[in-house]
């Protein structure tokens, strides 16, 4: 009953506020107990309701971000460049070899990861990553998970840390993405997230991004479940509507501090566990000693 009440506050609040929702947990035309399932399908109906009547507009062509915005788009592809630019120079220089040698000591395979991905207006373009996973046929189609047993011990870092996303900054060079953006997703996944979401190929009316609204406020990694997916898209169709420069700035300043952050978790935790495995063997050696 408490997720139930949740559910429905979470919905009258976040997604659709206008909406007559009976916060009691029960059905007002058969007074019955509603299900959580059928929150999540009245969530999922509401909501692409309201997107219906936007995004079509939208993609219909009458109105879209690019309206007297061509000024926007071409300083926003200037930055791009220059801040690509010096990534590319001053720290993918040094950083690829250094990361490339311990990739390459964890795992065989190659040090990058090239898989094709869904652009602006849906068209294709190989992204790279560094490689994080053992190499596996599945990586084309299925999601990474939790514990995931395909990521290698190096991989976890590398993700957590965001640091496999880097060699990006290669393809926002060339012009396949932008810094800032809606992240792209794997055609399969385009696929199947268009069953929960109607249009939405919407978020592909502008470049995808290294990082975006929807990766800092907390949704990264696989999804889960329709309320994930629909969380998602929210803020990726938000940004599309509301594309600046502000916009911009403001996720890249979040999204440096988020990855400082983690960064700084990662390193303190590894150096625990270091720490902790150097005196398990001193310990043992002194046992032997004794003996």
């Amino acid at each position: 009953m408490q997720e139930i009440f949740f559910y429905k506050i979470f919905f009258r609040l976040f997604l659709c506020p206008q909406a007559n929702i009976n916060i009691k947990g029960r059905d007002s035309r058969k007074n019955k107990p509603q299900s959580v399932a059928s929150i999540i399908s009245m969530i999922k109906n509401h909501h692409q309701t309201h997107l219906k009547a936007t995004d079509s507009y939208l993609l219909n062509g009458k109105k879209n971000y690019v309206k007297n915005g061509k000024a926007f788009i071409l300083l926003k592809r200037m930055i791009d460049i220059v801040i690509s630019l010096l990534i590319i120079t001053f720290i993918l220089s040094w950083l690829i070899p250094v990361v490339g040698l311990i990739i390459i000591l964890y795992s065989r395979g190659p040090v990058f990861f090239s898989q094709s991905r869904v652009g602006r207006f849906d068209k294709s373009f190989r992204c790279l990553k560094f490689r994080t996973m053992h190499v596996n046929i599945e990586a084309d189609f299925k999601q990474a998970k939790e514990n995931d047993p395909r990521i290698t011990r190096i991989g976890h870092f590398l993700r957590i840390t965001n640091i496999d996303e880097l060699p990006q900054f290669f393809n926002v060079l060339l012009g396949h993405m932008s810094i800032v953006g809606p992240r792209p997703h794997m055609h399969k996944d385009c696929q199947n997230f268009s069953r929960v979401v109607d249009n939405y190929s919407f978020r592909s009316l502008v470049k995808p991004g290294i990082t975006g609204l929807a990766q800092i406020k907390g949704f990264r990694g696989p999804t889960d479940n329709d309320l994930s997916i629909i969380q998602r898209y929210k803020w990726d169709a938000f940004y599309v509507r509301n594309a600046s420069l502000a916009v911009d700035f403001f996720v890249l300043y979040i999204t440096f501090v988020q990855t400082a952050l983690q960064l700084y978790k990662a390193l303190t935790s590894f150096g625990q566990q270091s720490n902790t495995k150097l005196k398990g063997g001193s310990m043992l050696t002194e046992e032997q000693i004794a003996a």
